[in-house]
């Protein structure tokens, strides 16, 4: 076992790979009542092409099959369901699946260990039937018919599907109702095979808890015939090119006001670790000066009655994409185009305030050393970040090292008028 400690932020993390490639963290919290414990592998809704385990051959899958995978956990070959077990225990669990990452995961006070045990069992115990497989496609269907009625959801992925032309990141991560009813058993054990192997996986445990206890339990509660994966699990994703697909997607749905998504497409990927946190880091710093609350755009348009409180600006970033996004509502979305455009092009020319960078970098800083008060937050951002190559421990470190310079420099080559694109929700 392989102790880390960060003398800046106060933390110890205990590391150690075990035999069948799992990577096991745990990052002790004194005085903390909740205990959190999640079990990830690096394996989302993107992941459609690839050479299953012990085969020679590429294999494509239908799309949603990742998230259809997620829903057939829970089913046990007893025929209970996997949720039954925590609740007993007084836990509150739950998954995810997007598109990059899925993910299982509990917190509890009491029965810490027998809640444990369980989320690592349940989650080493497929149990596909045809049966099960043919009842379960009629939930999803559901689920994706509830989503292509959300306004709020179709213009965040109609804004994806404008910047992408081939990345599956423009694929809805649950897939399509054509797409989940092709789905087979054999199907569903090829990628559970392939990607659920411990070697593909990273278990994070954070609480009030004893770190020789923890490993202990973890290598008892192992299913000891999963075999290490012998070789990297390779992948395919479809070339994308820098350009975006189409500018603009209009969409109509039963709303009051308009609903509007604004992006801007990064045609620098393909970073990972430090590099990517940095990039990310500068980006994030970048985005909050021009369009946090108070800020000269966010001003601009709320005086002129263009937009709501809801209005907000974001930078997601994969190894292999990345984009920023600025949404809300407005009576005249292409107005608020408008003026964002004209405000980047002054910013272009006369500068960004050196001051409003060291406070917003400041800020960041200050929240991140909050935000590790929240067991949630230190556990599902440290698996999110390892997946990336990144130690979720080292942001402060690198945030501090960025300077004002590189976030001038990113203003320049990130919000480019040929990168952006606009989705719109229109009242019917």
């Amino acid at each position: 076992m392989e102790k880390i400690v960060n003398e800046l932020l106060k933390e110890e993390l205990y590391y150690e790979k075990l035999e069948n490639g799992l990577e096991v963290y745990f990052m002790p919290k004194k005085g903390f009542t909740k205990k959190y414990a999640v079990l990830a592998t690096n394996y989302g809704s993107n992941d459609l092409e690839f050479i299953p385990i012990n085969e020679s051959e590429k294999m494509v899958v239908n799309a949603g099959i990742a998230h259809f995978l997620e829903h057939k956990m829970f089913e046990q070959p007893d025929g209970g369901n996997a949720f039954d077990k925590f609740s007993k225990w007084g836990a509150n669990a739950n998954a995810f699946t997007n598109f990059t990452m899925t993910a299982y995961l509990f917190s509890a006070t009491e029965y810490f260990y027998e809640c444990l045990e369980h989320l690592i069992d349940y989650v080493q115990t497929p149990y596909f039937t045809d049966e099960n497989v043919e009842k379960e496609k009629g939930i999803i269907e559901q689920e994706i018919k509830m989503y292509n009625d959300d306004p709020e959801w179709n213009v965040f992925f109609n804004s994806l599907k404008a910047m992408y032309l081939n990345h599956p990141t423009r694929i809805d991560i649950a897939g399509t109702v054509e797409s989940i009813y092709k789905i087979t058993k054999e199907e569903l054990y090829k990628c559970y095979n392939t990607f659920y192997n411990p070697a593909n996986m990273i278990l994070f445990v954070v609480g009030d808890l004893d770190s020789e206890e923890v490993f202990e339990n973890v290598k008892k509660a192992n299913h000891k015939e999963i075999k290490k994966l012998d070789k990297e699990i390779i992948r395919f994703y479809p070339e994308e090119p820098k350009e975006v697909k189409e500018k603009e997607i209009v969409e109509k749905f039963p709303i009051s006001m308009p609903m509007f998504s604004i992006c801007f497409k990064d045609d620098k990927v393909n970073l990972e670790g430090k590099e990517l946190l940095r990039y990310e880091g500068m980006t994030d710093i970048l985005t909050d000066m021009l369009f946090k609350k108070g800020s000269d755009i966010y001003e601009a348009l709320y005086m002129q009655g263009l937009i709501t409180p809801s209005f907000g600006a974001g930078f997601s970033s994969q190894i292999d994409y990345a984009y920023t996004s600025i949404g809300g509502e407005s009576n005249d979305p292409h107005k608020v185009k408008e003026i964002i455009m004209t405000y980047l092009d002054k910013f272009k020319e006369e500068g960004l305030d050196k001051e409003a960078f060291e406070r917003t970098k400041k800020k960041h800083i200050g929240n991140f050393i909050k935000y590790f008060d929240s067991v949630t937050f230190i556990a599902n951002n440290f698996i999110t970040y390892k997946f990336k190559g990144i130690n979720l421990l080292d942001y402060v470190e690198v945030i501090k090292d960025i300077t004002f310079e590189e976030v001038t420099g990113r203003l320049q080559d990130h919000f480019k008028e040929e990168n952006c694109v606009i989705s719109i929700a229109e009242p019917r």
